[in-house]
């Protein structure tokens, strides 16, 4: 059985990472000569071709894309176990922030994740809403948080974008002839903020018929039928439906999902659980994309 050489596969990762052999070259502090010779042995081992021309270019052919998307599950496997692998191992306690509607959906396999790759760390979860939680990373109760908010005065990365969508109790009887009746948080809301400036586009009329300052109580007003709320897919329960642009309603722009650390960040022990995490997601949607 043949092995697969990982410093060759390195180097396929990095083309099709950057287009060119010549960046890859740059990025590998190789020659563009080393790295042609490289692929050819690579094509050899395979007894498969790997690139094909494309005007000057030299593109990835179906096999040599297939098999840049092996080698970049087999570089994490690879790096991941260098950089674990006989060392001491962090320990310590990370005070973790999350909103409530993720809290079943995006947090588990962050703490999995966690658990997994540094056993010995101990987790604080603090649930709550995104304003009070970036408020507290802030303020230095907490070492990290997702949040929909963003602040370019902190380190952050992506987690995941969902669609945002109006959402009413499975029993609810929607009238398009009545102002249309509003569940939404207090101020600070993200989700109230996209709800009244997509309702600002319309002619419709609305009123918010409850207030509440925390999800739970949002959630209940909903699956009490007390009106409709704009929140993400993550909120939603089998006990309600989406209603949409047929029930005369506009459309909502999606959110995203933010891990967010301050700047400021010395502990070596929070640096390390926000790379890893980094590394882990940004990986995740690359394999996903």
């Amino acid at each position: 059985m043949k092995n697969l050489d990982l410093d060759l596969l390195r180097t396929l990762v990095t083309i099709e990472k950057t287009n060119t052999f010549s960046e890859a070259a740059s990025i590998l502090c190789k020659t563009q000569s080393a790295i042609t010779q490289q692929m050819q042995r690579l094509e050899a081992q395979l007894e498969l071709p790997l690139f094909q021309k494309q005007g000057r270019l030299r593109v990835l052919t179906p096999q040599g894309q297939q098999l840049a998307d092996y080698g970049r599950r087999l570089l994490a496997i690879n790096d991941e176990a260098l950089r674990t692998v006989g060392q001491k191992q962090m320990e310590g306690q990370i005070r973790f922030g999350a909103p409530l509607d993720v809290a079943d959906t995006i947090l588990p396999p962050i703490l999995t994740h966690i658990a997994r790759h540094a056993p010995k760390v101990r987790l604080e979860i603090r649930v709550d809403r995104s304003p009070f939680l970036m408020d507290a990373l802030a303020s230095g109760d907490i070492d990290l948080t997702i949040s929909t908010r963003h602040d370019s005065g902190l380190n952050g990365f992506a987690l995941r974008t969902s669609p945002t969508a109006w959402m009413c109790a499975a029993d609810y009887v929607h009238n398009k002839r009545a102002p249309l009746p509003l569940i939404l948080a207090d101020e600070r809301s993200i989700f109230r903020k996209i709800a009244l400036q997509a309702l600002e586009q319309t002619p419709l009329t609305w009123h918010i018929n409850y207030l509440a300052p925390t999800l739970v109580g949002i959630k209940a007003a909903v699956r009490a039928g007390l009106g409709i709320t704009a929140r993400s897919v993550e909120f939603l329960g089998p006990d309600m439906r989406v209603m949409g642009e047929s029930d005369g309603l506009p459309p909502l722009p999606p959110i995203t999902y933010m891990l967010w650390s301050r700047k400021d960040t010395i502990s070596p022990l929070t640096l390390h659980i926000y790379e890893m995490l980094k590394e882990h997601f940004e990986q995740t949607v690359s394999v996903a994309v």
